[in-house]
């Protein structure tokens, strides 16, 4: 059943029955569609002191040196961001990631890192936290839904994991998996994707300083329900595109296809950035409700073009129609 929407804004999340959805059970009302994490960095002395629930480990880091990338945006509070989560491999409502993610077991994890590149390797999820400096980095969050958030997230660029394999000459695109485990992630049993998760970027893409590796939020270790122990953050693409508890990081010289390309072509492109002037199919995008602030009665903000990023990352699609590349 699809619920019309007669003003020129996004409805909320809970009212949308998505396409996906119907093609695959067409008796299914819950919105399928993916947690939207996009942002912006703020330097050292312009971080405003956030802090976790206080009862996951904290993690050591260094202020972020990612230049340009500031906002003033104030953090979403973590109990909204550890308890409003798309992260379908434990249901589709928002609130079944923190409900029954108890169950994912993140020691011992392994991600490999392979494909076109000279040195192949498998990193344990202790090599990963001291293979780079960890930084703190505020993000503007934004999903595809219309929903937004705010939040800090702990690691370091993705690129620094990248260059340790060293990349070949074919090396055009970046694949990353999820890991798909019936027994610890019940919505896997589901037929709502195509498991396991697949998300994709193109190399350069991936290379930017923006793109990071997370292995933190709040100063603490992940939530389980957040993407433990390590997602992506993507800050000017739609949340969808930062894949969660990855173990398999694959360099690739042709595109390959994501797990909501795969499920609906014409809805969710590969590149999937921020763009207020490509509406979605059945809503449209150029406004946002911002989680935390004032329920669902929330003034929406105007949606900004590749979330506010623009000045950082609009060089990589120069030359690009961002409405056939969407």
């Amino acid at each position: 059943m699809l619920i019309r929407v007669t003003d020129p804004h996004e409805p909320l999340s809970s009212e949308i029955t998505p396409r996906s959805t119907y093609l695959i059970r067409p008796t299914r009302r819950e919105a399928l569609l993916t947690l939207g994490l996009a942002a912006a960095s703020l330097p050292s002395l312009a971080q405003p002191e956030v802090h976790g629930g206080g009862k996951l480990p904290k993690l050591t880091t260094v202020r972020s040196g990612v230049a340009g990338s500031m906002v003033m945006d104030k953090p979403t509070s973590y109990a909204d961001a550890t308890s409003y989560n798309n992260f379908y491999e434990f249901g589709t409502d928002k609130s079944d990631p923190a409900s029954y993610a108890h169950t994912l077991k993140t020691r011992p994890w392994t991600v490999s890192v392979e494909g076109e590149c000279a040195k192949p390797m498998r990193f344990d999820i202790e090599t990963l936290l001291k293979l780079s400096a960890m930084e703190d980095r505020i993000y503007r969050l934004r999903c595809v839904e219309g929903w937004s958030m705010v939040v800090p997230w702990v690691g370091y660029s993705l690129a620094e994991v990248i260059k340790k394999v060293e990349p070949t000459s074919k090396a055009k695109y970046v694949e990353f998996t999820s890991l798909a485990d019936k027994a610890q992630m019940p919505g896997v049993r589901s037929g709502v994707l195509d498991w396991p998760y697949v998300e994709g970027l193109r190399m350069d893409e991936a290379m930017h300083p923006l793109a990071m590796l997370v292995f933190g939020m709040y100063g603490e270790v992940l939530p389980n329900q957040n993407g433990a122990p390590l997602r992506l953050a993507l800050p000017w693409k739609y949340g969808f595109k930062s894949a969660k508890s990855i173990v398999k990081i694959r360099l690739l010289e042709k595109e390959p296809v994501s797990s909501w390309t795969k499920a609906a072509q014409q809805e969710y492109g590969f590149y999937s950035n921020v763009n207020p002037n490509v509406p979605h199919p059945r809503w449209s995008q150029a406004s946002e409700r911002r989680i935390g602030e004032d329920g669902l009665f929330a003034k929406k903000r105007p949606t900004l073009m590749f979330n506010g990023y623009e000045p950082q990352v609009g060089q990589l699609y120069a030359g690009m129609d961002l409405k056939k590349f969407y």
